[in-house]
C-alpha cells in the first residue's frame, strides 16, 4: 500500500519529544507509530484504547484525598486513622523519625 497522503497535526512539543524517544527505542517513527494507529482504528472500528472521563471528586473531604499531576485519585477516605494512632500508642511499635532511619532499620533486620 503507497503512502501518499500527507496530515499536519498540531501536538504538544514536549509530549511529541518524549513520545519519539519511546519510539526511537522500538525502532519506530512518529510516523510508523500513527500509521500503526489508524491500522488499529480500522481493525477494531474505533480508538484501540479505552477512553473514560474521570468521574467527579470532592477533594475536601477531610481526609486528604486528591488527584495528583498525573490525574490518579488518592483517596484516604476509607482509611482508618483511629486503628494507625492505636497501632502508634503501643510501646512496642517501632516509630521512625522519617525514612532514613526507617531504610537504616531496615538494613540492620537484613543482616541479623
Amino acid at each position: 500500500m503507497s503512502k501518499n497522503t500527507t496530515i499536519n497535526l498540531r501536538v504538544d512539543s514536549e509530549i511529541k519529544e518524549q513520545a519519539s524517544e519511546i519510539l526511537s527505542s522500538l525502532g519506530l517513527t512518529l510516523s510508523d507509530a500513527f500509521n500503526l494507529l489508524l491500522y488499529q482504528i480500522r481493525i477494531v472500528r474505533g480508538l484501540p484504547f479505552e477512553i473514560k472521563q474521570q468521574p467527579p471528586f470532592e477533594l475536601n473531604d477531610g481526609h486528604g484525598s486528591y488527584i495528583c499531576k498525573y490525574g490518579f485519585t488518592h483517596d484516604y477516605s476509607k482509611f482508618n486513622f483511629d486503628s494507625v494512632e492505636q497501632e502508634i500508642a503501643n510501646p512496642q511499635t517501632k516509630v521512625y523519625n522519617d525514612i532514613d532511619e526507617m531504610w537504616r532499620d531496615i538494613d540492620l533486620e537484613d543482616t541479623e
